[in-house]
Formats: structure tokens, C-alpha cells, sequence
């Protein structure tokens, strides 16, 4: 009967994450905004509605184990969406696009990162390595909100999707490596650094290499990056070929595929976020995925946004305590100046990128919009960050606070500015030339 329950509870998760969206629609909140809401409310800071269910019906497992079990499908939610993601930046629209995604990743890290820095400076100035952790979370960028909110908006294949989807991924990663070389600069000092840890890097200190190790670490990335853009496209090639289009089989090897990148990508230590969606642009070279009618990147598309995905933006909800919200006011000026600094510099630089690059005021504003929530890999470095004492429960509350205020409103923000100002993504000079039918943007969803 403890199957028959978490059945129950999951059918409960399931028709909420398809029926709020759709309630809130009419609002212009977005799909992926709805979801981390509903998972807010019904979570173990709130409602904790699936305790009660258990509760209630009296047989099941534990509430604890059903939270591992989402979690591990939130895991899985974050390495599809990275996948995807991945899959729709073609390095040949890229580097058409070249201008706008140099200025934009450029500007949206060095601004932030520089405005970060110098929050922390504020504070605590005598804490190096503090200044250029709390500059690389600054200068992160959300991937897990931009993707989602660009793909609703149906503007994933114009100039401006291209731009800003491209420009988000090189700044996450360059912020991810930026925060890596700190970390591995400073765990090595903390007893009990590498408990549970399968990194190779998590195992050789700073101390072993000098001055050569942040060279080291960022060559490996470079080796890995370019190895698995060059290397899974040939293996893929080679099994997929040997299955009809419609063969499901061909889903069961590209997440072996899939998860293989990102397990190698967690030997060297590099972020899942990373991994995936390095995995996802390797398999947009692969012939499976641009056979006529697109059948495997359908299927997955389907397995992706209609059961795993979701469930990360919810278990992304359910972790989220508001109340933090209120027990932090007694830094308030450590949590406004946090706010202040990332809004003005992350919003600045995107409208300035975007201007620099030929883009109108408006379409620099949405940019620059798109570029202020901090989520998952934010939250993740923090805690990080926090562990290893490299910054205090005052600025990780800090930290904390920013991905709540920043997450929720600024999507719907940017889908009511689209509306408003009445932005539109089919203009000819918009619309990338031979890449998607112009019929395929649908404006009544901007």
C-alpha cells in the first residue's frame, strides 16, 4: 500500500504542475514562475502538503524519502534543461550572431562581477577571497529561468533569443570557473574537505601546482569542453545510425550519452550546468537530431518539459523559505545593498550590450531583465561558499534573499514588458534567415 500512496501524492504534484500555469497564464506569469510558486505554497515551508497527504493516508513511505525521490527527479529536471538548452545554441548561428553574444557576455559578467565585488568590499574589506566569490555569484546568470521564459516567448530562434541564451551559458560559465578556482584555493584548509567528494581536483590542493594550478584548471575545462563537442557527436553518430528514426532504444542511448558527459564533467569538477549543456550542443551535431521531422528531439523534449523538468522548478519552490525573508532585515543593509548592486549592474550591462550591438532601448531593458534572476546554480554556489566559510550566514542569507526577490517577479516582469511596450521578434532583420519558418513565432504568445 506504501507504493499506492506515493502514487496518490503524485498524481496530486502532477495535475497541480499542469493545471496552475494554465490558471495563472492569464496574468502573463510564466509556466516555469507558476511552478516554483505552487511548489513555495505546498512546501515543507509552508503547507507541507505532502506530509499531510502521508499523514492522512497513513500508509506511505516516509515523508523524508518521497523529498529524496523529487529531488532525484529535479536533479534529472536541471540535466534535461541544460540538455536542451544546449541543443538549441548552434555554433554557427552563434558566431553570426557574434557582436551581440561578445558585447553581451562580456559586459553582463564584468559589470556584475565588478559590482559584486565591490558590495562585499563594502563590508568586509579585508576578505579576498570573500570579494571574488561574492563577484562570481554576481556575475552568474540564471540559464534555468532565461532558457524556459525564451522558449515560451517563442523567440528562442531570433537574433535577440541567439544573443541572449548564448551569452548567458559563456557568463555562467566563466562565473562557474571564477568560483571553482576559489573554491579549490580554499577547501583545502577545512578538515573533512572532501568527504564525499569524486573530484580529481578536490583531492590535489593549490599547494601542488602554485601558480600554475588555476592554469591547469582552466585547460582541463577548455580540454574537456572541446573534447566532448568533438569526440560525442562521432560516438553518437556511430549508435544511433543502427536503430530506425523511431526506435525508442535511441532515447535510452542518448542519455547514456547524456549522463556519461556529465559524470566525467563531475570527475574534474565541473558544474552539472556546465556538463549538460556542453552534452546538449555535442548532440545538435549528431544526424539523429536533424533528420527530417525532428522525431528524437521531439521525444525528448517531450520526456523533458512534460515530466522531469517541472519537477525541478517545483522541488526549486519547496526548498524556498520566506521566512528568511524577515529574519534577514536585521542586515538590511547587507541584503539591500546586495539587491541594489545586482539589479542596477546586471540590467545596466544587458542594456548596454544589447545597445552597443543594434538592438533598441526595449529589447535592451528585456536583456538586461533576463539576466537579473539568480536560481539554482547561484543558490548552489552559495551554499557552497558557505560550507567552506568563505562567506558568512549574513551574506548567504543575502544571497538567498536575492534569488527570491529576483526569480519570482522578473520573468513575469519581462513577459508584461513584451506585451506592453507591444516588442515584436518577427521583424525580417530579426528573424534568423533559414533556421526557423517565420509562421513557427507565434505573436500572440508575446
Amino acid at each position: 500500500m506504501a507504493g499506492l500512496t506515493f502514487l496518490i501524492i503524485f498524481l496530486v504534484l502532477m495535475v497541480l504542475v499542469a493545471i496552475v500555469p494554465q490558471l495563472l497564464r492569464r496574468w502573463h506569469i510564466p509556466a516555469v514562475v507558476a511552478i516554483m510558486l505552487t511548489g513555495i505554497v505546498i512546501g515543507p515551508n509552508s503547507l507541507d502538503l505532502i506530509r499531510h497527504l502521508n499523514r492522512f493516508l497513513g500508509r506511505g513511505y516516509p515523508t523524508e524519502q518521497i523529498y529524496v525521490v523529487l529531488d532525484a527527479l529535479g536533479l534529472l529536471g536541471l540535466i534535461f534543461l541544460m540538455a536542451l538548452a544546449g541543443m538549441e545554441v548552434n555554433i554557427r548561428i552563434v558566431k553570426s550572431e557574434k557582436r551581440a553574444v561578445g558585447w553581451l557576455s562580456f559586459l553582463t559578467f564584468v559589470i556584475p562581477a565588478t559590482a559584486g565585488f565591490a558590495v562585499y568590499a563594502l563590508f568586509e574589506p579585508s576578505d579576498t577571497i570573500g570579494k571574488w566569490v561574492f563577484a562570481s555569484l554576481f556575475a552568474s546568470h540564471s540559464v534555468g529561468i532565461v532558457f524556459p521564459v525564451i522558449r515560451e516567448l517563442r523567440v528562442t530562434h531570433t537574433r535577440f533569443g541567439v544573443a541572449v541564451l548564448a551569452s548567458t551559458v559563456i557568463t555562467d560559465i566563466a562565473s562557474l570557473v571564477l568560483l571553482a578556482i576559489c573554491i579549490q584555493f580554499k577547501r583545502h584548509a577545512i578538515p573533512g574537505r572532501v568527504a564525499g567528494s569524486i573530484s580529481i581536483f578536490d583531492h590535489i590542493g593549490p599547494e601542488v601546482l602554485g601558480k600554475w594550478f588555476p592554469v591547469l584548471f582552466l585547460a582541463v575545462i577548455a580540454s574537456f569542453i572541446a573534447l566532448s563537442l568533438w569526440l560525442l557527436p562521432k560516438a553518437m553518430r556511430r549508435v544511433l545510425s543502427r536503430f530506425h528514426p523511431n526506435d525508442d532504444a535511441r532515447i535510452a542511448f542518448f542519455l547514456a550519452g547524456l549522463l556519461a558527459i556529465v559524470f566525467i564533467g563531475e570527475l574534474i569538477g565541473i558544474s552539472i550546468i556546465v556538463s549538460a549543456f556542453v552534452a546538449g550542443m555535442a548532440m545538435v551535431e549528431v544526424r539523429a537530431f536533424q533528420e527530417q521531422g525532428h522525431v528524437l528531439h521531439r521525444k525528448i523534449e517531450g520526456i523533458g518539459y512534460g515530466f522531469v523538468i517541472p519537477f525541478l522548478f517545483l522541488t526549486i519552490g519547496m526548498k524556498t523559505d520566506l521566512r528568511i525573508l524577515l529574519s534577514a532585515w536585521e542586515n538590511a543593509a547587507i541584503v539591500g545593498a546586495t539587491l541594489f548592486g545586482l539589479i542596477i549592474s546586471k540590467v545596466a550591462s544587458g542594456w548596454l550590450a544589447m545597445r552597443l550591438s543594434g538592438f533598441g532601448n526595449k529589447k535592451g531593458l528585456c536583456a538586461g531583465l533576463m539576466t537579473v534572476p539568480q536560481l539554482s546554480a547561484t543558490l548552489a554556489a552559495a551554499a557552497v561558499a558557505l560550507q567552506l566559510q568563505m562567506i558568512s550566514a549574513t551574506f548567504f542569507n543575502a544571497i538567498v534573499c536575492l534569488s527570491v526577490l529576483t526569480t519570482v517577479p522578473v520573468p513575469t516582469l519581462v513577459k508584461i514588458l513584451i506585451v506592453k511596450g507591444k516588442i515584436q521578434f518577427t521583424q525580417a532583420d530579426e528573424q534568423i534567415a533559414g533556421l526557423v519558418p517565420e509562421e513557427d513565432v507565434d505573436e500572440d504568445t508575446i
